[in-house]
């Protein structure tokens, strides 16, 4: 966290207590410090993963919710010790399912809400409300309320920085039935920012309840049943609401990467001439790389004639076709294929690769590969490239934390969907078959 003064220390209470209470906070305990006029930030804040390898002695605690090297390194080993396929992403739901099936009772300290990362801190939210569902589904209610500020020297001009922090932890029913007391807790002169902070697929009466417009989402498309995902962020699109997918925030360098590749004056009339597209990923979840794919259709101007499954030579291989018309009524081909690693990324799904291939009259195609890996071009690099010009690029990957991509977003105040995400969610929701 921030370096900060402590107004009022964690307290645990009933949570029937804590809306009252926090009024009264303010108005009378700390009448001579002003809350922030910034913003409600909700978090819900499972954890599956590091309670689960805590709990079988696979990592140590306390609990915190925030992933770090070393967590992320024992997922790894837990994933080869179960025998999961090769390649499955630590945060898959799958791992933590996994592991909730094999023996263990170890005992940790929860403290979820209170180790606030740096990042988001530094923006100074009024009210930060984590929600901590626990393995213990039986487990009643409980809260625990603080109040923080600025250290003098580190609030600049801004004397109306403090906020309060509310945790609310408990059994998934308990959570559900904490859902109408939370509202309270949410001010409505400010703006909200609800952050899903887990799998797309569960609880959605809960996720519901808390994202409702205008609020503003953020979820993580990587993390969840493919469908369930893009069908989600589509939905609430649809519906107006400001939403931010964290796994369209990672394709940022991918973008990029690919836009330098066409910015030389000599290629830039190529891209009206693509004749195949195909695009490697991690695993059988295509999200990420069907975005990519409906960002580049979509800013190209091209029309989703159909798509369809691909088998690949086995069960774990099945991918994505797809055939789009180019405005000038030709016909571009994509595939999306999975492909195995050894050591798999962070998230599932990522992007292993990406080719395009651009046929130009009367010279020769030009081939542009984009991997995030030496070794993740070659497959890539098959197929008679050698005839063509070939452009081949390494991605830099960015490694930031979920927290680091959450506080740009605060710092962004977006009140609204990207409207390049929209368009490529739209698209990469008709990409996905049936």
């Amino acid at each position: 966290m921030a370096p900060q003064l402590t107004l009022q220390a964690p307290i645990e209470m009933s949570p029937q207590e804590v809306p009252a209470y926090l009024n009264r906070l303010w108005s009378d305990h700390l009448q001579d410090s002003n809350g922030a006029s910034t913003f409600t930030l909700v978090v819900w804040e499972p954890s599956w993963l590091q309670q689960q390898l805590i709990r079988t002695g696979r990592a140590d605690g306390p609990l915190s919710g925030l992933l770090n090297d070393e967590l992320l390194e024992a997922a790894r080993r837990a994933s080869s010790e179960l025998g999961l396929p090769t390649g499955t992403a630590p945060t898959a739901p799958q791992l933590a399912w996994a592991l909730g099936q094999q023996p263990g009772a170890h005992r940790f300290e929860d403290l979820r809400g209170q180790f606030v990362d740096r990042a988001i801190s530094a923006h100074q939210p009024r009210r930060l409300i984590t929600l901590a569902p626990t393995l213990a589904e039986d487990q009643q209610l409980q809260s625990m309320v603080a109040a923080y500020c600025p250290l003098p020297e580190e609030r600049g001009t801004n004397n109306d920085a403090c906020g309060d922090v509310v945790v609310l932890r408990g059994g998934m029913g308990a959570m559900s039935q904490g859902l109408s007391m939370l509202q309270e807790l949410i001010p409505s002169d400010l703006p909200c920012w609800v952050w899903w902070n887990g799998s797309m697929d569960e609880s959605p009466e809960l996720l519901e309840g808390l994202a409702t417009v205008p609020r503003r989402l953020v979820v993580d498309s990587s993390i969840g049943e493919p469908r369930r995902c893009i069908d989600l962020l589509a939905q609430r699109i649809a519906l107006g609401q400001a939403v931010n997918d964290l796994n369209w925030l990672r394709l940022r360098t991918w973008r990029e990467s690919l836009a330098m590749v066409f910015d030389p004056p000599s290629r830039q009339k190529a891209l009206d001439q693509v004749v195949q597209l195909d695009i490697d990923v991690e695993g059988q979840h295509p999200v990420k790389g069907l975005l990519l794919a409906a960002w580049i259709a979509d800013r190209l101007g091209w029309h989703l004639v159909s798509s369809f499954w691909v088998e690949g030579t086995g069960p774990e291989e099945r991918g994505i076709g797809a055939e789009f018309q180019r405005s000038d009524g030709q016909s571009v081909q994509f595939r999306l294929m999975p492909v195995p690693v050894g050591v798999s990324k962070v998230h599932p799904g990522a992007l292993v690769g990406l080719r395009l291939i651009c046929a130009p009259p009367n010279r020769s195609p030009l081939c542009v590969i984009l991997c995030s890996e030496s070794g993740g071009c070659m497959r890539l690099e098959a197929g008679g490239v050698a005839s063509m010009e070939l452009a081949e690029d390494v991605v830099p990957l960015p490694n930031e934390s979920e927290e680091m991509e959450m506080a740009r977003l605060l710092g962004g105040g977006h009140d609204s969907t990207n409207p390049l995400m929209a368009a490529a969610v739209a698209l990469a929701a008709k990409l996905l078959p049936s």
